[in-house]
């Protein structure tokens, strides 16, 4: 499979594959991190880790050497002095959870190989990778082939056309947008795309939960048995792409970032403490300043493995930079929140937060996604931030997880012996000028894993 000239073409730059490891390593939580770096340790002699001491004494000591170095290290994308120094987080303010989930299947690696089978130029691979680490857990694409052109500097069309090679990958339907168009691939693959269930799917699909057989044989203007053989087809479809497959990987929970408070200040800490900190092999300095005693091949080898390890060592200071520039934007918005709780989180959507740290709103959303933050009030993920607001009688908007911690209270404080019902929890709630709907209390309680009224009765 080959994609057309046009695609090499098309692009208004060349991309950088910097770039995507950099992307990369903002999408990775920190232990993911750490077991890049240490295959990158592995398999890059020009890196080496530094132990604790030497790391103390870097600075000093190499900045001195360097006024030394005859050769232009500019040449070798590389400064003397380059190296990855960083704070570790204190062991007192970490809390670490286990997960329980069984090791299974790397979906992000059973989508790689199937793109290494492609033949495809350096320039569409390097885009292939890159789309697919836009793609989450259930096989959905998680952010527009717009956001993700504005993000590479290219255009959109480029992204498309790789997108359109990556939709015929197993499982089918991966990187779809949505759960409509996952389905339209498979009913398409079954050679159903002039059938009418393809038409219900791609005019009704949010209509298939509020209506019956009936209505929708009435809607379509078919027959009941037509409309239900349709339905049946619809139901045998897979409702993720993933669905069945690819169980997550066992790993323990690690907070990237920690917010401190120091008087009237808060200091955000990045979690370094499971990062190895990196400097340049000095064995393999001193083999390029020999000039031409090496082989050309053994000089393009280091200067390669020099360039490797410059991108390496960037791309870790600006994950820590844009996390804690992030993080730093969010404490800002949610300062009730740490100060006070749970409870008087805020309305906040990641549009806001990327206008304000002038940033691509699909960074924000890698920065939060599958990455967490050690607060006062315990560990939290950091898109738990980000949530949507309920307006009040008095003009003011309270957060959805706010709502969900006002319920949470109410049903604390409710008599054993006789609870609140959905319909009472509601009447209270308008009466502190929180305006939802019932059926909105019922759906907030279902979430938050809370029985109903009759099961919470307890005889006293």
């Amino acid at each position: 499979m080959k994609l057309g000239l046009h695609l090499n073409v098309g692009l208004r730059q060349t991309l950088a594959p910097q770039l995507i490891q950099s992307l990369k390593m903002l999408q990775m939580p920190v232990l993911k991190l750490e077991q890049t770096i240490r295959h990158e340790l592995a398999t890059n002699p020009l890196l080496e880790e530094l132990e604790e001491v030497e790391a103390d004494n870097l600075d000093e000591t190499e900045d001195e050497e360097s006024s030394k170095d005859e050769i232009d290290w500019e040449d070798y994308l590389f400064d003397d002095d380059d190296g990855y120094k960083v704070r570790e987080m204190r062991e007192t303010t970490e809390e670490r959870f286990e997960s329980t989930a069984t090791q299974g299947k790397n979906l992000y690696q059973h989508l790689t190989e199937q793109l290494s089978f492609l033949k495809l130029s350096e320039q569409e691979h390097l885009i292939g990778e890159y789309i697919i680490g836009n793609i989450g857990p259930e096989g959905y694409i998680s952010i527009s082939a717009r956001e993700m052109a504005e993000e590479l500097s290219i255009d959109v069309e480029l992204i498309e056309e790789v997108l359109k090679l990556i939709l015929r990958f197993d499982p089918l339907g991966v990187g779809a947008r949505d759960l409509r168009e996952s389905l339209l691939i498979q009913l398409k693959d079954k050679g159903l795309e002039y059938s009418l269930a393809y038409r219900i799917v791609d005019g009704h699909i949010n209509d298939l939960d509020k209506k019956s057989i009936l209505q929708i044989a009435k809607f379509m203007s078919v027959t009941l048995e037509k409309a239900q053989a349709a339905m049946n087809v619809i139901k045998n479809l897979s409702p993720t792409p993933t669905y069945g497959r690819f169980e997550p990987a066992a790993m323990p929970i690690v907070p990237d970032l920690t917010v401190e408070r120091f008087g009237e200040e808060y200091v955000i800490v990045h979690n370094d403490s499971y990062v190895p900190r990196l400097r340049i092999n000095n064995n393999y300095k001193n083999l390029i300043k020999r000039g031409n005693s090496s082989s050309g091949d053994t000089r393009k080898y280091v200067k390669q493995k020099l360039e490797q390890a410059r991108w390496l060592l960037n791309s870790i200071n600006q994950r820590r930079s844009t996390m804690i520039r992030v993080m730093g934007a969010i404490v800002e918005r949610q300062k009730e929140f740490f100060e006070h709780g749970p409870a008087y989180i805020k309305p906040l959507i990641m549009e806001d937060i990327a206008t304000e740290v002038d940033m691509n709103v699909a960074t924000i959303s890698r920065v939060a996604n599958s990455k967490y933050v050690q607060t006062p009030y315990g560990v939290k993920e950091i898109k738990y931030f980000f949530n949507s607001g309920i307006a009040k009688e008095d003009g003011e908007d309270m957060s959805k997880l706010s709502v969900k911690e006002r319920i949470t209270e109410l049903i604390k404080k409710e008599p054993l012996e006789k609870p609140y019902s959905d319909q009472e929890i509601f009447r209270r709630l308008n009466e502190e000028g929180i305006k939802l709907a019932r059926r909105t209390v019922t759906k907030y309680r279902e979430e938050m894993k809370i029985k109903p009224a009759r099961l919470r009765k307890q005889i006293t």
